[in-house]
């Protein structure tokens, strides 16, 4: 243990996600190490961060202008929405350049367990975003684990009434995976899912 700023320091790094004691103090050290003038600009970036950027009031991605950049874009299409948990995820997918639609970030996933219940995501502005007739499909995307399981099967269960198609992403055995180290949920998954790719 430290003390003072120091030690004040390590534990407001300790706080971020995925740094342990050990690297909290690393980075600790690390800042202490560092030119004045880089560690300036780094509390500079944070600080701008954390005034400018926001949440677009339509799907709530990170934006710092009045709307993200996807729902400011004429050229994207109307008639799909694909739901995600965070704007990084929103990133992923346009990464892959194959959806042309627009998005909903709900700000994370159902979790009981971590106090993270419907009323705390963006759903009711998902529905109120799906009384556009425009919409004709909802895509799915939630992370491959428990919780997003559960709030996938929640979201299609509010929206089987609606009239809309409803899907999700495939998931199942990754390219240049080995099927003796699939899990077995992974590998049903995979069959679930298969194509076909000749009659």
């Amino acid at each position: 243990m430290y003390e003072g700023v120091i030690q004040d320091l390590i534990d407001e790094l300790g706080r971020l996600p995925g740094v342990g004691p050990k690297s909290a103090q690393r980075l600790a050290f690390h800042i202490l190490d560092a030119e004045p003038d880089d560690m300036l600009r780094l509390a500079d970036a944070i600080t701008t961060v954390k005034n400018k950027v926001t949440f677009c009031p339509v799907c709530f991605n990170i934006t710092e202008a009045e709307l993200c950049f996807i729902c400011a874009d004429p050229k994207r299409e109307n008639d799909k929405i694909c739901v995600v948990e965070e704007s990084r995820d929103v990133l992923a997918i346009e990464r892959t350049r194959t959806f042309r639609g627009k998005y909903h970030v709900l700000g994370g996933a159902i979790n009981p367990i971590g106090g993270v219940g419907p009323d705390q995501l963006h759903i009711r502005e998902l529905l109120t975003r799906l009384s556009d007739d425009r919409i004709d499909e909802v895509i799915l995307a939630m992370d491959p684990n428990l919780e997003g399981e559960a709030t996938s099967t929640y979201l299609a269960r509010l929206m089987s009434t609606l009239g809309i198609r409803v899907s999700r992403l495939a998931s199942g055995l990754p390219v240049g995976g080995d099927l003796e180290y699939a899990d077995e949920v992974t590998l049903g998954r995979a069959f679930e899912g298969r194509l076909t790719i000749s009659q």
